[in-house]
């Protein structure tokens, strides 16, 4: 903790039952039945193959320097002051606890596991299925038996049971310091559940990441699942400035029902410039059918609203070069 400020702040989100956000909001089940009656989720204007054909490019890891790639969905390849973090892994074809049922991948990730060469630290910004994934969890540390997942508070238990050597749980604004990278988790609108009876019993959190090297500062901020809270703004009284964001921008439809728990295209704007960001990429999106938008609409949306702000939309592949000077696409 830095202050009193903080441990004070640390506390709102706690409950003698789990966490809760600064503006709580209920999953009720009768609203769950309702959505899942009314839903019906339309195919790309173009089609499932002309989507992927559009959307997907190969990989390219020998680009140089500080870099992002989109691997699908919230699942991003950053490089870092020479250090390779990957953020909420899933490679597996199905989000669920089942790999035959539940929301099926659609577009492929842009590299498979066994083709990455290194890997310094993972990041989880929650422990919903599509954001932390058992499959490619236990092939990750099986691959890279050393790795540092960092998660938010509860979350740490579960991972070394599934294997992992070393793992570090913080609360909203905690900050820890590894290889010259300042890991912080930063609060987000959002909840928690894998079973039955474990709702909010976990934290979840969105992740700022800061190198500097040479006296420059990087900050590369990873938002994970969130809806839309004016209690966000609270990050940018923290960090002036974000070079460059990964941002949610799909599963946003109905609004009745997700507005509490996912931005849509206009709320990733908004907090675009509430938060002061440099440049950004837009992710979760485009891999899951998770909620009514068709894949294609995201991006649409997201075109017709961002105007002249560097607000990318990537290929799943592609990537941008963290440069706070003069920002690169490949």
């Amino acid at each position: 903790m830095n202050n009193i400020h903080d441990a004070i702040s640390n506390q709102c989100h706690r409950t003698a039952k789990g966490f809760q956000n600064e503006q709580p909001f209920k999953i009720k089940l009768r609203d769950i039945w309702r959505w899942h009656r009314q839903r019906k989720v339309l195919p790309p204007k173009m089609g499932y193959d002309a989507f992927r054909q559009t959307w997907c490019e190969n990989i390219d890891l020998t680009l140089s320097g500080d870099r992002v790639w989109w691997i699908g969905h919230s699942t991003t390849l950053i490089r870092l002051n020479n250090k390779i973090i990957l953020t909420d892994p899933i490679f597996s074809q199905r989000a669920s606890p089942l790999q035959w049922m539940g929301p099926k991948r659609l577009t492929p990730a842009a590299i498979s596991i066994d083709k990455l060469s290194q890997l310094d630290f993972i990041v989880i910004s929650h422990n919903h299925y599509d954001h932390l994934d058992f499959t490619s969890i236990k092939k990750l540390i099986v691959r890279f038996a050393n790795v540092t997942l960092l998660v938010p508070l509860g979350l740490k238990t579960k991972l070394i049971k599934w294997g992992a050597k070393n793992v570090i749980e913080l609360d909203w604004w905690d900050s820890i310091n590894i290889n010259d990278i300042t890991f912080t988790a930063t609060p987000a609108q959002h909840w928690s559940k894998r079973g039955l009876f474990d709702t909010n019993k976990v934290l979840w959190c969105g992740w700022m990441m800061q190198s500097n090297c040479d006296g420059l500062t990087k900050t590369v901020y990873f938002m994970g699942d969130t809806g839309y809270s004016p209690s966000l703004k609270k990050i940018n009284e923290r960090f002036s400035k974000i070079d460059l964001a990964l941002i949610p921008i799909g599963a946003y439809a109905p609004r009745w029902f997700m507005q509490s728990q996912h931005i849509d295209p206009a709320q990733a704007v908004q907090l675009y410039d509430e938060l002061n960001c440099q440049s950004a990429i837009a992710i979760h999106w485009g891999t899951f059918e998770l909620a009514d938008d068709p894949l294609d609409e995201p991006p649409e949306l997201l075109s017709s609203l961002k105007h002249s702000r560097q607000f990318y939309l990537l290929k799943i592949g592609g990537s941008l070069a963290i440069n706070p000077e003069n920002y690169e696409l490949k």
